[in-house]
């Protein structure tokens, strides 16, 4: 088992990328702390834990809430001992471009991104320089890298992450803390569905999304959790820094 023995937070647990590497990680050995403002995905994710002989617990609340961000990780830490592995999986998005989208939506959008992302990692790396240890994996986008259309808070957002998530790297790679981002292409999740639905004709977008993959097809969640697991373990040792694309050749094609 890859994690055996391991504590890890995952944001966003209750559903997609977020639920996928949860159930990974307890199958590779991991007790993980789901975190969700959805109290019911978050249970069936648990639930789903459980069933493969996992363990987990449960924590609901926003993201970007700071007093909720430091009070779960203090409270995962020390109930468990540690703290090794911190996934930054929540996300929202409402499409726009600058001039379309509301200052309480770019607000929105940041706050669960990047708000979600630092306010989770200030937490964190306190406990794992104290360990001399851990590692952080936060949720860019092939977008943030190439860009896009009638997203703009979204995909700043996510540009500000992968930023972010390389000064946090150089910031406390001497503590023993790697921080790596993935960077997904179009995978089949909720956030995806419902950012095809703001359309008035979803399935033409949705084609041509599709199509704009170089293996012409969406990825799956389980296939982003398989590259959080590589980042999340020891097998990522000598990586930091890093942004991994796992979008199916958008950024090639």
């Amino acid at each position: 088992m890859k994690l055996a023995g391991r504590v890890a937070i995952i944001t966003g647990g209750g559903s997609g990328i977020g639920r996928a590497s949860a159930v990974l990680f307890a199958r590779e050995g991991a007790f993980v702390a789901l975190v969700d403002r959805d109290a019911d995905g978050a249970a069936e994710t648990l639930a789903m834990l459980r069933q493969q002989g996992g363990s987990g617990s449960v924590h609901v609340g926003d993201v970007g809430d700071a007093d909720f961000a430091s009070a779960t990780v203090e409270s995962v830490a020390t109930g468990r001992g540690r703290l090794d592995v911190l996934m930054t999986s929540a996300g929202f998005s409402c499409g726009g471009t600058v001039i379309t989208t509301s200052p309480s939506d770019w607000d929105a959008v940041f706050r669960a991104n990047v708000g979600g992302t630092w306010l989770w990692a200030r937490a964190a790396v306190p406990v794992m320089q104290r360990q001399g240890k851990g590692a952080i994996v936060t949720l860019a986008s092939q977008l943030a890298i190439a860009g896009g259309k009638g997203n703009s808070a979204y995909i700043a957002a996510k540009g500000a992450i992968v930023s972010l998530t390389r000064t946090m790297a150089v910031d406390f790679a001497t503590d023993g803390i790697r921080v790596n981002a993935l960077a997904p292409g179009a995978i089949d999740t909720p956030l995806l569905c419902r950012s095809f639905a703001r359309h008035a004709d979803p399935e033409p977008v949705r084609e041509a999304s599709r199509q704009r993959h170089a293996m012409k097809r969406f990825g799956s969640a389980d296939e982003v959790a398989a590259a959080a697991l590589f980042l999340a373990g020891d097998d990522s040792s000598f990586v930091t820094g890093t942004v991994l694309a796992v979008d199916g050749g958008w950024l090639a094609a």
